[in-house]
């Protein structure tokens, strides 16, 4: 098995790997590295389907690729824009072989609500929670079909109950990155429920991708986002080495049949206890579904 760490890239966690006639979706495709994803799964053969939050952005990303690239608008925050993408995504009429839930907002300075919800747990997780749950005919078509969430090491960060259920309106106390921990905390729990709901040889996995210098922290309070930036600067992974965890999992023959498992640089880590509470897992799941209206 080839060895890959911290300081691999996209490229080179995919290098050898034809993705021709295989469709993947990748969400947030118009930056960072949701675009760099795109890219090289594009580059290996793979028919993307990129979405962003209006098909503009998705089609001026989708320009800069070389490969065959489908945009499609998908605004996670806007339940009926998610079930569009499905739809639309439905009607190309192809199993779906990898699906990646990539797009995210980050600790919003102040308390934005979507519909009576804390806005990064509606837009990180209950639209990509829904938009996996409607294209699972599609996944499930596919014979190895793979979700992959992209979560964050930042879950650990989630209030220490895991997720306050009685408080996903974020109007009792809010903090930031606590609200970004806990929506990246159900990304885990969720991608953990996901993998025992799908057939055999079907996977989902979510991962950390590094800490990335992209316009993810475009919401961030000013004085602390440049603080951060000059953090970065040291630590930061660049966006090709940011995005490879994710086609490490994407795309990976050794990685079959490997599911409910959480990544960090191209590797099986442990996420905190909290990610791994099944009960917790289990009670997310049926609460979604609530949210969204769908059956559990």
């Amino acid at each position: 098995m080839a060895q890959f760490d911290k300081d691999t890239t996209a490229e080179e966690a995919s290098a050898g790997v034809d993705l021709s006639g295989k469709t993947v979706l990748v969400t947030g495709v118009n930056s960072g590295i949701g675009f760099e994803t795109m890219r090289v799964l594009a580059q290996r053969g793979a028919h993307v389907i990129g979405t962003a939050r209006t098909r503009a952005k998705a089609a001026e990303a989708a320009q800069r690729v070389n490969g065959n690239v489908t945009p499609v608008a998908c605004e996670l925050e806007d339940l009926s824009s998610v079930r569009a993408c499905a739809e639309t995504v439905g009607a190309l009429g192809h199993p779906l072989d990898v699906c990646i839930a990539n797009a995210g907002i980050m600790a919003l300075p102040k308390l934005e609500q979507i519909y009576g919800i804390e806005k990064q747990f509606a837009t990180n997780h209950l639209g990509h929670y829904l938009l996996v749950r409607l294209l699972q005919p599609q996944i499930e078509a596919a014979r190895l079909g793979r979700v992959v969430v992209v979560s964050s090491a930042a879950h650990v960060q989630a209030p220490s109950v895991g997720i306050e259920f009685d408080n996903l309106s974020g109007e009792r106390g809010y903090r930031p990155w606590r609200a970004y921990g806990q929506s990246k905390l159900a990304n885990i729990l969720f991608a953990k429920s996901l993998a025992t709901r799908l057939p055999s040889g079907r996977t989902a996995n979510a991962l950390h991708p590094g800490v990335i210098a992209t316009n993810l922290g475009r919401h961030m309070n000013p004085l602390f986002a440049g603080a951060a930036k000059a953090a970065m600067r040291l630590f930061a992974k660049s966006v090709e080495q940011g995005a490879a965890t994710s086609c490490y999992v994407a795309t990976r023959p050794e990685l079959s049949g490997i599911t409910g498992q959480y990544f960090a640089d191209c590797a099986v880590v442990e996420p905190s206890r909290m990610a791994r509470d099944e009960a917790l897992a289990q009670r997310l799941w049926e609460t979604s579904a609530k949210l969204v209206g769908l059956s559990a």
